[in-house]
């Protein structure tokens, strides 16, 4: 069994392979970037699984796992990501993923993911849906289409406050904007924080931008 790790972290790489040769079978082959990745797939066709990291330098996990999947359909992709939240779980199998494994897990934890992979089953970890069980967010059916703020589970108000929020508008002029109470917006903001799993305006950027929410 043949295995590609694409990860930029050389100690992460080293520990991952020392994990995969645990089993005398498997071959691992190493890349510190999708690019070097799609090198090395060049030369050889035989890999039976990619281990691919979300943060690498150059290009951006999603982009790299679509670009993958679209080249190598018969090689399921696996993401080993630290970002483990359940949006970034959920976009990670819509654009096609075999599996997602949290870099939090254990060896053992790990070799048992990959084993399901191999049979056949999509793996993702079952305790980040089941901790929170309103997980509405839904699959993708394009790999291209970037994320609607209602997809979060946001109604059109709250999508609407969120763009203005993404503009830089203060609750008051939010408020002075959709003609609303400035406790009303306050009240949407909130909402907002918790459907995107965050606690400030500065983290509501961030996801807003790893999803392709704009203003």
């Amino acid at each position: 069994m043949k295995i590609l790790i694409v990860e930029d972290h050389a100690l992460m790489r080293d520990a991952l392979a020392r994990v995969l040769c645990t089993q005398n079978d498997r071959v691992i082959r190493e890349a510190n970037s999708v690019d070097q990745a799609l090198s090395i797939l060049a030369q050889e066709h035989d890999f039976d699984l990619a281990l691919l990291d979300l943060a690498l330098p150059g290009m951006d996990g999603f982009s790299g796992l679509k670009l993958l999947s679209e080249r190598y359909p018969d090689m399921p992709v696996v993401i080993l990501s630290a970002f483990d939240d359940k949006p970034t779980i959920r976009r990670a199998l819509s654009h096609g993923a075999a599996g997602f494994i949290p870099k939090s897990y254990s060896a053992e934890a790990l070799l048992d993911a990959l084993s399901q992979v191999f049979s056949g089953q999509v793996f993702y970890p079952p305790e980040a849906v089941a901790a929170e069980p309103n997980y509405n967010m839904p699959l993708l059916s394009n790999a291209d289409k970037k994320l609607n703020p209602t997809e979060f589970g946001l109604t059109e108000r709250q999508s609407e406050v969120l763009v203005m929020m993404l503009k830089g508008y203060s609750n008051r002029e939010i408020a002075n904007q959709l003609k609303l109470s400035e406790g009303t917006v306050k009240i949407h903001v909130a909402a907002i924080f918790k459907s995107l799993g965050v606690a400030s305006r500065a983290q509501v950027i961030v996801v807003a931008n790893r999803y392709g929410i704009t203003a």
